[in-house]
């Protein structure tokens, strides 16, 4: 059995980790703003969101390693969120970063899209599992005296 101490520890550094991985989604999200307006020639190319939502991905994944609770497996990808959300007011001078143009969609999509979809698969994976392994804690199905209509 595990001692207190080294219960805490383990506590300890799974929060420390989990705020880690909060502040390297801030970090994924100013740099996938700042690469956003990227060119290939005279093309248009931002990479960036996708490598984003790629980042995203990963920093939930690692965050699930750790942690138990929903909110902070999804923690990393609310950091990004944040970042982006303080991209898009202006600046000093009105420098805005995030313009409205469809680029900062493809970023919003494309960069929390998939990380979304794992975690709303985590939580139904979750809760089916939590219905198969007691069928009993839901509504029980009424007898016919109690559904007749007085």
């Amino acid at each position: 059995m595990i001692s207190k101490a080294a219960s805490n520890t383990v506590a300890l550094v799974s929060w420390a980790t989990v705020a880690v991985l909060v502040f390297d989604g801030f970090l994924s999200g100013i740099l996938s703003v700042f690469f956003l307006p990227t060119y290939v020639g005279s093309v248009q190319f931002p990479i960036s969101a996708l490598l984003g939502g790629i980042a995203n991905v990963a920093l939930v994944l690692a965050a699930r390693k750790v942690a138990e609770r929903p909110i902070w497996v999804a923690s990393p990808l609310i950091g990004w969120f944040a970042a982006v959300v303080l991209c898009m007011f202006g600046g000093p001078g009105n420098d805005v970063l995030l313009l409205a143009d469809w680029r900062t969609m493809l970023l919003i999509v494309a960069g929390a899209g998939p990380a979304g979809v794992l975690l709303f698969m985590f939580r139904m994976k979750a809760i089916t599992a939590s219905v198969r392994a007691d069928p009993h804690s839901g509504a029980r199905p009424r007898s016919s005296s109690e559904s007749a209509v007085r």
